[in-house]
């Protein structure tokens, strides 16, 4: 009897052993079970995660191609912009030297003019001499004249300046 309580003993321990076994591997399958689905969900949040970057990486793609566009179209509009100014510049200048050539011009022309204003008015001066001389000499050859005159004659007295003698009767 004591083979088969040994035997009992011996049935029991290895009995406990397979279950403690059993139920160890049981939580280890558990276990690995749960961290299957816990990585399986980080795999597919990671991968969701990477579609999301590959849709906005598309997007930005798409829009530095809009973006560089335009930037090609202001590098253009920049240079036309930059040529235009040069030839306003150039314009500018031009008008500049012309409006001090205009200038030179005006300024000799109102020299001219203040020249001849003066020529003019000595010419003047010298002409109204003669014509008060000649008006002198005039009135003296009138004067020479009319001593000379008859003065009983209407036309004479007239010429002479001579005021008409009252009619006697």
């Amino acid at each position: 009897m004591k083979f088969v309580i040994a035997l009992a003993g011996l049935s029991v321990t290895v009995m406990v052993a397979m279950i403690y076994l059993a139920m160890d591997q049981e939580f280890k399958l558990h276990d690995l079970k749960g961290r299957v689905v816990e990585s399986h969900a980080v795999v597919r949040m990671k991968e969701e995660s990477i579609v999301e970057l590959k849709i906005k990486d598309k997007a930005m793609k798409t829009e530095l191609v809009s973006i560089n566009t335009k930037l090609d179209e202001l590098r253009k509009r920049k240079e036309e912009v930059l040529k235009s100014a040069q030839d306003f510049t150039k314009a500018l200048q031009t008008c500049t030297t012309d409006m001090d050539n205009v200038q030179k011009k005006k300024a000799s022309a109102g020299e001219a003019i203040v020249k001849v204003k003066a020529d003019h008015g000595v010419a003047k001066n010298n002409a109204e001499g003669d014509i008060q001389n000649l008006k002198k000499q005039i009135l003296d050859r009138d004067k020479a004249i009319c001593v000379f005159a008859n003065t009983t004659n209407a036309e004479a007295r007239k010429l002479c300046r001579i005021p008409e003698a009252p009619i006697q009767s």
